[in-house]
């Protein structure tokens, strides 16, 4: 059960390219987004000092720093492993759920199910942190089923899958906050979740965005798990 939100994070960001490492997981998507450019480190092999190795030497072979997601399902031992071989540790991270059961209805928005234009613009406008990289973030999400939902200057991502709803890339742009649109946005995407089935919604939040996690909070989610990067210097 603890590997399940690394599980469905995976599986709703998924890299474009990955690798197996004795249970591993070596994502790399260009260097767009730290989750799908790092390692999903579930399971513990044989040799844990050796697997960090060629982790290392995968990622020094596309120019980038080896970075390691340490969530719930992480192996035994191998923060302590990457500390000691001088990882930091960055961007702690909450995962928080609610109930889809009952529920108030969310605007009447349209959903698509692919992200348009207008969408991405919206998106990458707040989290388009990589020059040139508007292709494999693409890539990235249209790698599953989702729903997508403009609303104005805000965008939301939902993930369904199977009795969870995973809540990504909600997004308004500076001029357009405190308006209450992500809120919309939000109860747009849970009764999307709710009209597929789904039972539980699950979102990341960071943990030092004290104001979107008051949003998730009033929507009815609460603190279930964390996770952090362990990135090389």
């Amino acid at each position: 059960m603890s590997e399940i939100f690394d599980r469905l994070v995976d599986e709703a960001w998924p890299a474009p390219y990955s690798e197996d490492l004795g249970g591993w997981r070596l994502r790399y998507a260009d260097g767009v987004t730290k989750r799908a450019n790092s390692v999903l480190p579930l399971g513990l092999p044989g040799d844990l000092d050796g697997a960090i190795d060629v982790a290392e030497r995968f990622y020094g072979d596309r120019d980038l720093p080896a970075v390691f997601s340490i969530g719930p399902g992480a192996c035994r031992g191998l923060d302590d492993a990457l500390r000691a071989r001088g990882y930091d540790r960055v961007d702690p991270t909450l995962i928080m759920t609610a109930d889809l059961s009952g529920g108030v209805a969310g605007p009447p928005v349209k959903i698509e199910d692919r992200p348009s234009a207008e969408w991405f613009d919206v998106w990458w406008a707040v989290d388009g942190r990589f020059p040139g990289g508007q292709e494999p973030a693409t890539r990235i999400l249209t790698g599953i089923p989702a729903d997508y939902v403009l609303h104005g200057p805000a965008a939301g991502r939902g993930v369904p899958q199977g009795e969870w709803y995973g809540i990504f890339c909600m997004a308004v742009l500076p001029e357009a906050r405190r308006r209450g649109l992500a809120g919309q946005v939000l109860g747009a995407l849970l009764e999307r979740g709710r009209a597929a089935g789904a039972r539980r919604a699950y979102l990341t939040v960071e943990e030092a965005n004290v104001g979107a996690r008051a949003l998730y909070e009033r929507a009815g989610f609460s603190i279930e798990a964390g996770y952090h990067y362990r990135v090389l210097r």
